[in-house]
């Protein structure tokens, strides 16, 4: 029986590439000299430091330009809040989701169901499983779920398509 897995995962490896890119690029270019601006990683984090706000909104542009050329979906990236740290630097942390949460599991379930598409939909863990008897089936599930999930670009999500057997 046919089925595929949709799930939500980011390259970590491109990730630390376009961060290392984007402190290269920081370290060199001129409107950031003697300042204190960089990324650090984490797990699934990344924190940018500034000396200001501003600064900070520019080593962000730097990054998520990084990010585009390496194929990451930014979409993927979770802003926090604007922190200071000491005197007027400030710091701001990104959270890199990965895998799809309950909530958006259940509604992709739902949505393949509400479809009348003859596939069955199961949540196993951070990824959905989708079977069905054709693989022409498959392909349009992936179809409606490229347009209903993962084609808005504001509220979207960044999904991707996976373990297809035959």
């Amino acid at each position: 029986m046919p089925s595929f897995d949709i799930v939500s995962e980011v390259d970590k490896i491109e990730v630390r590439n376009a961060v290392d890119q984007s402190n290269k690029e920081v370290s060199t270019r001129y409107d950031f000299k003697g300042s204190d601006a960089r990324i650090e990683t984490g797990d699934k984090t990344l924190t940018l430091f500034a000396d200001s706000e501003f600064q900070l909104d520019q080593v962000n542009d730097i990054l998520v330009a990084k990010l585009a050329k390496r194929g990451v979906d930014v979409r993927c990236m979770e802003y926090g809040k604007l922190e200071k740290v000491s005197g007027n630097k400030v710091k701001k942390t990104i959270t890199v989701k990965e895998g799809l949460e309950t909530e958006l599991a259940k509604k992709i379930v739902k949505l393949i169901k509400d479809s009348k598409l003859k596939v069955q939909a199961s949540i196993q863990g951070e990824a959905v499983r989708v079977s069905g008897a054709k693989r022409d089936m498959l392909q349009d599930v992936i179809a409606l779920m490229r347009k209903e999930i993962a084609g808005d670009m504001e509220n979207g999500f960044p999904l991707q398509f996976n373990n297809f057997r035959d």
